[in-house]
């Protein structure tokens, strides 16, 4: 395995995979921060130079974090398809690339080369990738999934409406979700990050979604975002969940900071699917995010985008109906400007995408990162022409009870609207029913949340 390459005369040499996957990527506090970031431009060069040169054999026969030392490696290392791997484990990176990018390459051929691939190799490849190689090979992926509806076809954009309120209030989240579905927004998932970790709480919640889904016939489905455990306990006290849902690291001891272990996420999957209100069969919704694993000191000295490649590998095992990477929440220590968070958008989408994933993205910043929301309207437009699977939406894009900025309702109409893009093909269809919609787009009642209000418009 060659670890070093030669640039106008001065030699560049590499002590192992996690330095050369480190000093590959581009620049980014969270790597800074860790101690295994380029020092310079030319290194990074360098480091991607003898990236594009491995084979992806030796990626596999050279582990980042064992098997035999993580539980997560284990788990992926058992998923992965042996007849694809050996049909493409001598090709490099640099040439994996190359496949990937051909005009001939369809979205189809990706998936299914995709299950010969390590998370690994999806993480090397990306690195030597630019955005618009990114957006380009992730345009061409489809992943459909099913819950109550399903989603991903083609030509829609998808949306999580999250309608958080900061006492939990029931009649202040159905006011914000309201308003999201006056605009369209929740085909994918009524989504909800309660303030309270309490089982009473989750299942209040989620029986006052389902009221509504009911009284409208929406034909949509639900979640509560609390921890995995709460859940699970909300569902066993008769708490209708069409979905659960977990955060994910990319190695075992980050997951254990999560508090969850394969086991836990084992007895999850069995329950959701055993007491679980949905009627199809994809039922986990994971979120993750570059950077967790540093902030719970359980990186190991590896990148951060390998890192979540990582979760990604985690995630398919379990035939998720939504994942999204949350790209800008943690902050500034791992992100810390626009660019970094475009760039991690976009990697992170491609990356879910190479997984067999049904990948969405909350476009979002914190208020002490160096980015805006002008910022984030270039990456929603950048994975909008990527075919994302859903976008996330809060009221005026900012999140009252979580404080971060993400997409307003508004903004993922305007998307729409821009693309060509319609909601889900059943969600269309409930609000042209309403009367939301008509001629593919929002008609001159949507953006108002008082039909829902003062009892207007149809009920299915």
């Amino acid at each position: 395995m060659k670890l070093k390459t030669s640039m106008k005369g001065h030699v560049y040499e590499f002590g192992g995979l996690k330095e050369v996957f480190g000093k590959a990527n581009e620049e980014r506090s969270g790597d800074d921060l860790a101690g295994v970031s380029a020092s310079h431009l030319k290194e990074r060069i360098a480091a991607k130079a003898v990236l594009a040169e491995l084979l992806l054999t030796e990626i596999r026969n050279h582990p980042l974090l064992p098997a035999e030392e993580d539980e997560v490696s284990r788990m992926m290392e058992e998923s992965i398809d042996e007849t694809l791997y050996a049909s493409i484990s001598q090709w490099s990176v640099a040439e994996l690339r190359e496949y990937i990018l051909r005009t001939e390459t369809t979205g189809e051929e990706l998936l299914r080369i995709s299950k010969g691939l390590t998370s690994e190799m999806i993480a090397a490849v990306a690195k030597i990738m630019t955005n618009l190689d990114l957006i380009q090979a992730a345009s061409r992926i489809e992943v459909r999934t099913t819950c109550n509806t399903e989603i991903g076809h083609r030509g829609t954009l998808n949306s999580r409406a999250q309608p958080n309120h900061p006492t939990d209030s029931l009649e202040g989240m159905k006011a914000s979700l309201y308003e999201a579905l006056s605009y369209g927004i929740g085909d994918a998932v009524i989504g909800i990050n309660p303030v309270t970790d309490h089982p009473q709480t989750t299942k209040a919640l989620l029986e006052a979604t389902k009221e509504v889904m009911e009284m409208w016939r929406i034909p949509t489905q639900n979640c509560v975002l609390a921890h995995v455990t709460t859940q699970m306990e909300a569902i066993k006290q008769g708490a209708r969940a069409d979905l659960i849902f977990q955060s994910l690291a990319g190695t075992e001891k980050g997951n254990r900071a999560f508090g969850i272990h394969k086991a836990l996420l084992d007895e999850a999957d069995a329950l959701i699917h055993s007491q679980g209100s949905a009627t199809g069969p994809n039922r986990w919704y994971f979120e993750t995010g570059q950077g967790s694993e540093l902030s719970s000191e359980a990186h190991h000295g590896i990148d951060q985008v390998t890192l979540e490649a990582r979760c990604y590998g985690l995630a398919r095992i379990y035939k998720p109906f939504l994942v999204n990477t949350v790209v800008g929440f943690i902050g500034p220590e791992y992100l810390n400007n626009s660019k970094q968070v475009i760039r991690a958008g976009i990697e992170d989408h491609f990356m879910g995408k190479m997984h067999g994933l049904p990948m969405g993205v909350d476009v979002c910043y914190t208020n002490h990162m160096n980015a805006d929301q002008n910022d984030m309207d270039s990456l929603a437009v950048m994975l909008a022409s990527a075919h994302v699977n859903f976008l996330i939406g809060v009221p005026m894009a900012d999140d009252c009870m979580l404080n971060y900025q993400s997409l307003s309702y508004h903004d993922i109409a305007t998307l729409r609207e821009l693309f060509g893009r319609t909601p889900a093909p059943a969600f269309q269809d409930w609000l042209q029913d309403m009367g939301l919609w008509s001629n593919g787009t929002l008609s001159p009642l949507a953006g108002d949340p008082r039909l829902f209000w003062q009892g207007g418009g149809k009920r299915g």
